[in-house]
């Protein structure tokens, strides 16, 4: 097994980082199993880079791949923990699929210190080793594992920074629990994404939209060379009548335009809030923002532009 240690919050002391190596001496590695340690260099996971997102999902695809791992952990931030997730499980590609997956990919952080009174990092690594582990797990996708649930990265988001239960898949429950080492499954995993069409796009720009919002922060973040935009519309996928015409001006200059909502529950758009699809956006209604930041990116790695977009998000 791979234990890629990016530092952060599950490393942070007083007066010092913990190595990987050192993490691993806190936790309780599953018996009989084996785990070489990987250091990353990483930004803090508040401050993550796509470029840097992008490589980790590389390096966990290749060790379960032509590396022949059986079982990745990466330790992240919390911060951005659900779209590093997520970035991994699009990336993987058959490295995740069930039949030709090898092992399991796991993401753990933590909330508190390692020296904190409190800390929960040596229980959540030790969890995500167990879980890594489990024949179970393999295929499933990248998981994510805090207080002894397990996520799946596409439906995984945060919704606390402090305190038990950060992390949620509602509407959907956790895929499953790790008590004392082992493993139980109590749901079905989501479908498996297609395929990477090629490395991820890492200039792709997220905008959040809000009443009396102008085309200026499409301009600008396109102007800055973004190659796609996902903007966070209302709950039933509106986006504001004064982006509609910039909207389609991207879509035409083969720039795609992604549009998700504020809503975690989101259906399909009514009539009239499907105005930004008729200009040409991409509609993503069961996609965070910030899965759909992710997915973006990976739609964007071979052939780009507008029509491959919409193919991969169509089968997504």
């Amino acid at each position: 097994m791979l234990l890629l240690a990016s530092k952060d919050t599950i490393a942070y002391r007083t007066s010092s980082i913990a190595t990987g190596a050192a993490l691993l001496a806190a936790a309780t590695p599953p018996a009989g199993v084996d785990v070489t340690v990987e250091d990353v260099l990483a930004e803090p996971g508040w401050d993550a880079s796509p470029a840097t997102m992008a490589a980790a999902a590389r390096r966990v695809r290749a060790a379960l791949g032509e590396e022949g791992f059986h079982g990745v952990v990466a330790t992240h931030g919390t911060d951005t923990l659900e779209e590093a997730a997520y970035l991994t499980d699009l990336v993987a590609g058959p490295a995740g699929d069930p039949g030709t997956a090898r092992g399991a990919i796991v993401f753990t952080g933590a909330l508190h210190p390692l020296d904190a009174p409190d800390s929960d990092g040596p229980a959540n690594l030790t969890a995500a080793l167990a879980a890594a582990a489990d024949p179970a797990t393999a295929g499933l996708g990248a998981l994510v594992c805090l207080d002894g649930e397990l996520h799946a990265a596409a439906r995984v988001r945060q919704a606390a920074t402090a305190r038990p239960g950060a992390f949620t898949s509602a509407p959907h429950g956790p895929l499953g629990r790790v008590r004392g080492g082992r493993v139980t499954l109590t749901a079905a995993a989501p479908p498996r994404p297609p395929s990477p069409p090629g490395e991820p796009e890492t200039n792709v720009a997220l905008v959040k939209a809000y009443p009396g919002i102008g085309p200026a922060p499409l301009v600008a973040a396109t102007d800055a060379g973004a190659r796609g935009v996902v903007l966070e519309g209302t709950g039933a996928l509106n986006v504001p009548v004064p982006l509609l015409g910039t909207v389609a001006d991207l879509v035409s200059w083969d720039i795609p335009v992604v549009v998700t909502s504020r809503a975690r529950t989101a259906g399909p758009p009514r009539l009239p809030d499907g105005l930004a699809a008729s200009v040409g956006a991409i509609l993503a209604p069961r996609l965070t923002a910030g899965k759909a930041w992710a997915a973006l990116m990976v739609a964007l790695g071979a052939e780009g532009g507008v029509a491959a977009a919409r193919d991969y998000f169509a089968r997504l």
